[in-house]
């Protein structure tokens, strides 16, 4: 009989609570929330310059808020001088020197957290079990696009 838990929600929410409390150790001490982390990942994704409305795009779809709540997570970092919110038609958010060098030191720490948790794994597996969570992370956006 396998211990190993099948594949569902148990598994996917204790997975979820252990890396969200593994971010979250990261976080202490910043001023960061997961929200924040979510908001200022994306922007140095975008190479550090992005739109104010593509960014909150973003923002409220990777966090399932009103475009309202991610505009203000932007404005939070913007107010804490880890972006720079540009003026014009088309304001643009930049990374400052302050917040790439704050996401360089968490990202770091969380790629070496995460090394050692999958880095190991064997290459199959992990493309496996990224197909798996990205049809699952589909069909989930939809049930709530469909609410």
């Amino acid at each position: 009989m396998s211990t190993t838990p099948a594949f569902g929600a148990q598994i996917l929410g204790q997975t979820e609570k252990a890396l969200n409390a593994i971010l979250d150790r990261q976080l202490a001490g910043t001023g960061l929330a997961e929200p924040d982390w979510i908001t200022l990942t994306l922007t140095a994704a975008s190479g550090g310059t992005l739109g104010r409305d593509r960014l909150a795009s973003q923002v409220a779809g990777a966090l399932k808020v009103s475009p309202a709540q991610a505009r203000a997570r932007i404005d939070g970092l913007a107010a804490a001088q880890l972006v720079q919110i540009g003026g014009g038609d088309e304001p643009q958010v930049t990374l400052t020197g302050a917040g790439r060098q704050l996401h360089g030191q968490i990202r770091g720490a969380v790629t070496e957290i995460t090394e050692r948790m999958w880095g190991d794994l064997p290459a199959a597996d992990l493309v496996t079990a990224g197909r798996v969570l990205s049809v699952v992370l589909a069909r989930a956006n939809a049930e709530l696009g469909a609410a």
